[in-house]
């Protein structure tokens, strides 16, 4: 199949969803915990080739930006390959991870397109390890990795950055900080675009893994969480943060951040 008309089928599924075929999915969302064990919402192993490339033509799809793109990388496949239920699922609703959720620059909204589709097959618990998996390395991957050698809407070689966090602002500032591309660019865009498909190709070797039974987490809790813990933690002297990203990003005690939290260590 072309790379145009990969382009064709994600803009044609979520056409027709967008025209209102969403009756079949509508009885499995009630019931999010039988996604697994149901016969239609079963999960099923995709190719993280192409994924890539669907996350990174996604993203450019009428918009939709990184959290439809990398949803539809894993779920769009399962559409193509196996038909209903996947095809009647409204894709077009993940455009709300657009930009960090509605341009709020919240959560990276390739990471919540990814876990979105995990969680479509997976409860809780089953999920948990592969979403720590996939943000995990997010935070410590300078991206982008992906390349397309056809069709590239912005045409240049992009520079990385690691972000340390799994943060839209934090990700896409300190790209902008670290290689002097303003933030509203359309290189920017490029890079969020090939950052996408990033994303989804690692999403996808996770969740075939899962499938396999073969899953095994790689990469351990952050050392700065680890440290902070130590105080914050559960039980401990002062249990009053949430969260397992890195803390460096907004508690280095770097000039941008040393006045935020007045006599902290």
């Amino acid at each position: 199949m072309s790379t145009i008309s990969r382009r064709q089928m994600i803009a044609g599924v979520g056409g027709v969803i967008v025209g209102g075929a969403v009756a079949t999915a509508l009885p499995a969302m009630a019931a999010p915990s039988n996604f697994a064990t149901t016969a239609e919402w079963i999960p099923h192993k995709v190719d993280p080739a192409i994924g890539e490339r669907f996350g990174y033509d996604g993203y450019y799809n009428k918009g939709y930006g990184c959290c439809y793109g990398a949803f539809y990388a894993i779920v769009g496949q399962m559409a193509e390959q196996h038909g209903a239920p996947y095809k009647d699922f409204p894709f077009h609703m993940m455009e709300v991870g657009k930009s960090g959720i509605s341009n709020w620059a919240t959560i990276c909204g390739a990471l919540l397109g990814a876990a979105s589709a995990f969680a479509l097959f997976y409860g809780r618990k089953e999920r948990k390890a592969m979403v720590d998996e996939l943000f995990r390395w997010y935070e410590q991957t300078a991206f982008p990795i992906y390349k397309p050698t056809s069709d590239i809407y912005v045409d240049k070689e992009i520079p990385t950055s690691v972000s340390n966090s799994v943060l839209c602002h934090v990700s896409v500032s300190r790209w902008s900080y670290t290689t002097g591309i303003p933030a509203k660019s359309k290189v920017r865009s490029e890079r969020c675009g090939r950052l996408t498909g990033d994303v989804a190709k690692k999403a996808i070797e996770i969740l075939n893994a899962k499938i396999d039974g073969k899953f095994e987490g790689l990469y351990g809790k952050q050392e700065s969480v680890e440290y902070c813990e130590t105080c914050h933690g559960k039980g401990k002297e002062s249990p009053i943060a949430k969260g397992k990203q890195d803390c460096t990003p907004c508690h280095s005690g770097s000039e941008a951040t040393e006045n935020k939290f007045k006599d902290h260590p």
